[in-house]
């Protein structure tokens, strides 16, 4: 497949439509969990109001350049991730940039943005940043293990690293997805799915049980605007990941809406119902569970 600049306006309304669903969604899961708790949850419209409020804002405080491209690198990874995977299987209107990236590309994107947040953490002045950085990265680390076992075990299945061939491979049925042919890969991948997500119990980088601190109250105004986006953005773009590579992809948007909010529903069951590791706990659970699901997803292969 061949570059062709009618892609561009494309993959922008892709954006715009993924956009615009991600934050209806979370608005719609968040007031899930609301209501598991007997509480009523946030207004559907509300991821709405606060971003247009912040990106209103001005700031006149001054940190280190890094700590004002942190959020930068943070929603470049969750753009980067979407545009790089097709949307919609078929569709040349919403096939995105697909043809010029793989699934090694789609593993970097996803640590792009974690990698950026501990850049700017670190130059915040903060005391407590350091502990952030450290548990951040440590789950984010032992997290994406599993998941690269995975993708590792469906790559040697399928003989591709194309994002678009893997989907491909999946049609005919749904006896023909991932979490059929190869269940122990999707078991790895959707551990792993959990730890990435960042919901309880795996929500420790930013402990909001003991310190109210981190991203929320270090940024401000349009920065904290810019990190809204991508806290709906990239959670999305990654189910579209495992949307792809697990669950046969989706060749209409109805079919796309409806994967995604089952995927991410998942992670907000089980946020609801546990509660929050420690992080030797967490470490541990990757190591003991996760990593030898992901090492027989190999050897079955």
């Amino acid at each position: 497949m061949t570059f062709e600049w009618i892609q561009i306006p494309y993959s922008l309304m892709t954006l715009l439509i993924v956009i615009i669903y991600a934050f209806f969604m979370t608005a719609l899961i968040a007031k899930i969990g609301a209501r598991a708790g007997r509480r009523y949850g946030i207004r559907i419209h509300q991821n709405f109001l606060d971003l247009f409020k912040n990106y209103s804002l001005r700031s006149s405080i001054t940190h280190g350049y890094m700590f004002y491209l942190a959020p930068v690198f943070r929603l470049t990874g969750g753009i980067g991730l979407l545009l790089f995977v097709p949307t919609i299987y078929g569709s040349q209107m919403f096939s995105n940039l697909s043809f010029a990236g793989d699934l090694i590309l789609a593993l970097y994107f996803i640590f792009f943005g974690t990698l950026g947040m501990a850049l700017g953490a670190a130059e915040s002045g903060h005391p407590y940043a350091a502990i952030g950085i450290s548990r951040g990265l440590s789950q984010v680390t032992m997290a994406e293990l599993p998941f690269a076992l995975s993708v590792f075990a469906i790559a040697v299945q399928y003989q591709t690293l194309s994002v678009t061939d893997i989907v491909a491979a999946q049609q005919g049925g749904f006896m023909n997805w991932t979490v059929f042919t190869n269940p122990l890969a999707v078991t790895a991948a959707m551990m792993s799915f959990l730890g990435t997500m960042m919901r309880s119990p795996f929500d420790l980088h930013l402990a909001p049980q003991e310190i109210p601190i981190g991203p929320p109250t270090e940024y401000h105004s349009s920065y904290l605007a810019l990190m809204q986006t991508n806290r709906n953005l990239f959670p999305v773009a990654k189910v579209v990941i495992y949307m792809n590579l697990f669950f046969g992809g989706a060749t209409n948007w109805p079919v796309f809406f409806l994967k995604v909010f089952l995927i991410y529903l998942f992670s907000a069951f089980v946020g609801v119902v546990f509660p929050r590791f420690r992080v030797e706990q967490s470490i541990r659970w990757f190591m003991v569970w996760a990593v030898p699901v992901g090492i027989a997803a190999i050897l079955l292969v």
